[in-house]
């Protein structure tokens, strides 16, 4: 079983990398993201919830966040050619890491290694204030790095292509402001355990990609 985590501040590519990456080895790639997202898209009281924390540059409550991940990692260990996970966006913080290791131990799982994506603010700001995604399918675009074919329209589905409230410039610094204080002590934490794994991510897409299958090979090797 190989079980990822990909860890970096927002807009350096995480979620575009673990796509890549899971469809190459076999990964479900276990975005809390999207945990979040589905959960808001259900109109529940704790999609409510949610929204607001999401829409103010905010995280969701650690509780939340473990348990949505806890139900969805039991559902896919179901199945039979499950071969692993690439978490993304889970832990976020020191005290979330405790949570992991404690949900991935009762389910007799473990952290493979972590994939730490360096990337500077310059290029944070610029990604992410140029990120866009389909109002349908959810297919994430970039109008710098990864424009659609149709500016404005999905390549996948014709359904247009929306901002979201988190990828704003007032909200992204204050997400940034939010990464540091809480989630970049997660780089010492698992490089103490010897887990962490490192690699420049101030590089346009396709070399990201290239740069973490290589450290995943290493890895397999």
């Amino acid at each position: 079983m190989l079980n990822l985590l990909f860890l970096g501040p927002p807009g350096a590519g995480k979620g575009t990398v673990a796509q890549a990456v899971s469809e190459k080895y076999g990964l479900v790639q276990l975005s809390t993201g999207d945990l979040v997202r589905a959960e808001i898209k259900s109109g529940s009281e704790l999609g409510k919830e949610l929204a607001e924390v999401i829409n103010a540059g905010n995280l969701v409550e650690d509780k939340q966040i473990s348990k949505m991940f806890e139900q969805k990692m039991k559902s896919l260990l179901e199945h039979e050619n499950f071969n692993g996970v690439i978490l993304d966006g889970f832990p976020r913080t020191i005290p979330q890491t405790a949570m992991l290791e404690e949900i991935l131990k009762k389910l007799n799982q473990k952290l493979t290694a972590v994939i730490y994506i360096k990337t500077d603010d310059e290029n944070l700001i610029r990604r992410l204030s140029s990120r866009y995604t389909c109002s349908k399918c959810k297919k994430v675009y970039n109008s710098i790095t990864l424009p659609s074919k149709v500016e404005g329209i999905c390549d996948l589905d014709g359904a247009p292509l929306i901002q979201r409230d988190d990828d704003k410039p007032e909200v992204i610094k204050k997400r940034l402001v939010e990464y540091r204080d809480k989630t970049a002590p997660l780089i010492e934490h698992y490089e103490k355990k010897r887990l962490l794994k490192s690699y420049d991510g101030n590089v346009p897409p396709k070399e990201s990609i290239e740069l973490a299958e290589k450290l995943i090979d290493e890895i397999l090797e």
